[in-house]
């Protein structure tokens, strides 16, 4: 019940208590009221009675002395009080006639008629002392007769006396009895009333008011601290109080969800903030390996219930190599065709494992909950993006697969840009026939050198092919290419773990050995020349003969500086082919006058 009709309904039993109180209160007047009209009677009765017996005797005093003296004043005050006992006696006839017991009227009778029968008998006595017999009038009123009459009219005065005292004693006790009774009755509505206010007041301010009220506020201070664990008292009464309640338990129910959209907004800002600073990041790798690492260090922090992997096409864009995974991905291989993937197929998205809605990938172990972003760049593809649920992420919401897409776009953007800058940086700085560095790339290895003055040992091998004219004009240029790829290749296999290998032009090659003294070069030379000279090419199905090279080697710091490493080791190389090639000569062992000897100004 609500709170405004159990005031209400108070309101109106309380009205209707007061009434009823002041009904008892104005019952109980009525009740003294005639309490007091009782007395009013009773006293008017006794007046009326105690003037008539007064009046009796004033009368037969003044006929007495009338007849015994004489004197014409006594006659009227006689007849004076004659004319009062008249209007008494017609006052006492009213009376009888009305609302008077029987008994009470009866002695009010009698009186009236004694009253009227002693009126005779004096006025009997003064008309005979008119007519002069004076001791007849004497005789009469103080007679027997008269005497008697008197004495019955006070007789019956006192009677009548007790009777009304009587009644009005009754009548008396009567009202204060029902004056009492509406008293209490009064003051019984007065107590109810009292006791139901302060009922009320208990059970609609404190039970029903206060004490929701300060439950209710408990939860409120709590929500203010945004403390949205706290349960708001549900009141099932329907009243104002449980309006309240649902209305606050509405607003807590608003205030989670609207923390519930800031925290998602928020976590949707940071996943931004984080693919922002990623994007930077991978704009600014140097090679393939620097843009994995970066992919594996903030893929995880963008996702982190999703574990992953970045693929790469290898080998002529038939198979896929996983070159980064994050949060130890399970399912899928870390090498497979490209053909397993039906995300590489279709060129787009593909989500696999949910409920078996779709064709699942074959390079999948398990059928759960996948999904391969395939990257392409220009329409070309580069490689995939896979990952998989271990977490609270859901691959099926659309927003983090839009953020999964926008990332793919980009890292398989930035892929193809590294893949066509690393083939423009290998064409730039190696040699297309021999795969070598170029000599575009040498000047810059020893321009770095000069840059660093690091004064860390150097060793230049400059090494020339004896005689290569002659297997372009005896086996043609494509024999003289073969010739050149073979020693090319062996220049690499020799010195990749210690050095690197250039075409400075021709049919003329450079080592540059770094860490390593005169003596290690001169070494190293001559393990290459009788690699190259053990070998039997063929071509064409006719052997191509011996092979063999001519080196110089030069060292820095113990023999020159770096600038001039080239031609000391050049100058090397010319006095090897001087006394008969395939040789290795050292340039500390050279003559001063030969080192100054220019590379351009060498014989064949």
């Amino acid at each position: 019940m609500r709170i405004t009709t159990i005031t209400n309904w108070a309101y109106g039993i309380t009205v209707v208590l007061t009434a009823l109180s002041g009904a008892s209160f104005i019952m109980s007047s009525r009740s003294a009221l005639q309490e007091r009209s009782a007395v009013e009677e009773h006293l008017v009765l006794d007046t009326l009675a105690e003037e008539l017996a007064l009046g009796a005797e004033v009368m037969s005093d003044e006929a007495r002395l009338y007849v015994m003296r004489g004197e014409e004043r006594h006659l009227q005050a006689f007849q004076a009080e004659e004319g009062k006992e008249r209007r008494r006696e017609e006052a006492a006839t009213k009376l009888a006639a009305q609302a008077l017991f029987p008994a009470e009227v009866a002695a009010l009778t009698e009186i009236v008629r004694d009253a009227e029968a002693l009126d005779k008998i004096e006025a009997s006595a003064i008309e005979r002392f008119q007519r002069g017999d004076k001791t007849a009038a004497q005789d009469i009123l103080f007679g027997a007769e008269h005497e008697r009459v008197q004495n019955a009219l006070l007789q019956t005065v006192d009677h009548f006396r007790d009777l009304t005292a009587t009644r009005a004693a009754s009548e008396l006790e009567a009202a204060r009895a029902r004056s009492n009774w509406w008293t209490r009755v009064a003051e019984v509505m007065l107590a109810v009333t009292g006791a139901l206010f302060v009922a009320v007041l208990y059970f609609v301010l404190r039970r029903r008011v206060a004490m929701p009220l300060l439950r209710m506020a408990g939860a409120v201070n709590r929500l203010a601290k945004q403390d949205y664990t706290v349960e708001v008292p549900i009141d099932r009464r329907g009243d104002e109080i449980g309006e309240m309640n649902e209305a606050i338990e509405i607003f807590r129910t608003n205030l989670i969800e609207r923390e519930r959209l800031d925290a998602e907004r928020r976590t949707d800002q940071h996943r931004k903030d984080l693919i922002l600073q990623m994007m930077h990041r991978v704009q600014a790798c140097q090679n393939q390996e620097e843009m994995t690492d970066v992919v594996v260090r903030f893929a995880p922090q963008i996702f982190p219930g999703l574990a992953g992997g970045l693929y790469i096409l290898k080998e002529g864009n038939m198979s896929l190599m996983r070159v980064g995974a994050w949060l130890d991905p399970k399912q899928s291989a870390v090498y497979f065709p490209a053909a397993e993937c039906w995300g590489m197929r279709r060129g787009r998205s593909h989500h696999s494992g949910v409920n078996g809605a779709d064709v699942p990938c074959q390079h999948l172990d398990h059928l759960e909950a996948t999904l391969c972003v395939p990257l392409t760049a220009q329409g070309d593809m580069i490689g995939l993006l896979y990952l998989e649920e271990q977490g609270e992420e859901i691959l099926g919401l659309t927003g983090p697969r839009l953020y999964l897409e926008l990332i793919a776009e980009n890292v398989g953007l930035a892929i193809a840009n590294l893949q066509l800058r690393e083939k423009l940086t290998t064409l730039a700085v190696h040699d297309p026939l021999t795969g070598l560095f170029n000599r575009r790339f040498l000047d810059e290895r020893l321009q770095q050198h000069v840059r660093e003055e690091s004064g860390q040992p150097l060793v230049c091998l400059m090494i020339d092919i004896d005689y290569f004219k002659r297997f372009n004009d005896q086996f043609g240029h494509d024999a003289g290419d073969l010739v050149m790829r073979f020693v090319g290749q062996t220049l690499r296999e020799t010195c990749s773990s210690v050095g690197s290998a250039f075409r400075f032009g021709g049919e003329e090659f450079t080592v540059l050995l770094p860490s390593l003294d005169e003596g290690d070069g001169v070494a190293l030379a001559d393990t290459l020349r009788e690699k190259i000279s053990s070998a039997a090419l063929s071509h064409a199905g006719q052997l191509l003969g011996a092979i063999s090279v001519s080196v110089g080697v030069a060292a820095f710091p113990t023999g020159g500086s770096v600038e001039t490493l080239i031609t000391r080791a050049d100058a090397a190389l010319l006095e090897a082919k001087a006394k008969g090639r395939d040789r290795t000569i050292a340039a500390s062992g050279i003559k001063s006058s030969r080192n100054s000897v220019s590379p351009s100004s060498r014989k064949p």
